[in-house]
């Protein structure tokens, strides 16, 4: 018994088989064509439906996260700095450590192309399913003290508040309020754990309570976002901040390979 092209688009949009729906008449003569058996006909219907939603949901992730300007791998030159070495890069491109809620903290001076890298980290997780967002320390604030009063606000915090992986770039490019301090505190206390970071910044951890102005208020945000974390620098410094007890990504043999 045969049917009208429309009759089963429409049984596939009842479905919800929308992007099946549009197709079927080209997939119906590929099933001709081919001799595809009835096995070979679901297969490449039901494949052609979930490649078509995977591409939908990486772009609505895409439009989520926010991103300034679209910046890949591949237009990034590694041999331009010296923060980072190919096997690094390899390790952060396998992406376990958003899984693990691990921080990144790229502290390199201006230019270095810290914002680059986290950027074509954050589109290579949407390109893996994840959920990301990117949001300048300035953008955060606002929608922090707004988050309550403005439903722009209020739908932009869900969003970040809701991803795997949460950029925020020029961190701690400001002095910042007493009120300000604590609502930064209160958002990673309550995304520890439960998300994970990269933040770009040309100052040192070590430095971030000059800007906080509250040292016991700095000390408790560090403690959870150096928990787990990897800072990347140029500066050999570094080395003074690190916490007794924190895990890290790379082994002291990669870092300096």
């Amino acid at each position: 018994m045969s049917h009208p092209f429309e009759l089963l688009q429409d049984k596939c949009r009842t479905l919800r088989l929308a992007e099946t729906a549009k197709e079927l008449p080209n997939l119906l003569r590929k099933a001709e064509l081919k001799n595809w058996t009835y096995h070979e006909f679901v297969h490449e219907l039901l494949s052609y439906e979930m490649r078509c939603r995977e591409k939908k949901n990486s772009e609505r992730l895409m439009k989520w996260a926010e991103f300034p300007e679209k910046m890949t791998f591949e237009s990034y030159d590694i041999k331009e700095q010296s923060a980072i070495g190919e096997k690094q890069l390899n390790v952060l491109k396998e992406l376990n450590w958003i899984e693990e809620c691990f921080t990144l903290i790229m502290m390199w001076p201006t230019g270095a192309g810290k914002t680059h890298l986290s950027i074509a980290l954050g589109i290579h997780a949407v390109e893996s399913g994840y959920q990301v967002s990117f949001v300048s320390m300035s953008q955060l604030m606002y929608i922090l003290k707004t988050k309550e009063y403005t439903s722009k606000s209020r739908t932009r915090y869900k969003r970040i508040v809701d991803s795997d992986l949460i950029i925020i770039d020029d961190v701690m490019y400001m002095t910042y309020e007493a009120q300000e301090a604590n609502l930064f505190f209160q958002f990673i206390y309550d995304l520890y754990d439960k998300a994970a970071f990269i933040l770009t910044s040309n100052k040192g951890p070590s430095e971030w309570g000059k800007f906080l102005g509250d040292p016991t208020l700095t000390t408790a945000i560090l403690d959870r976002l150096l928990h787990r974390s990897e800072i990347l620098t140029f500066d050999k410094e570094a080395d003074s901040i690190r916490m007794k007890y924190r895990k890290a990504l790379f082994n002291e043999e990669s870092v300096e390979s």
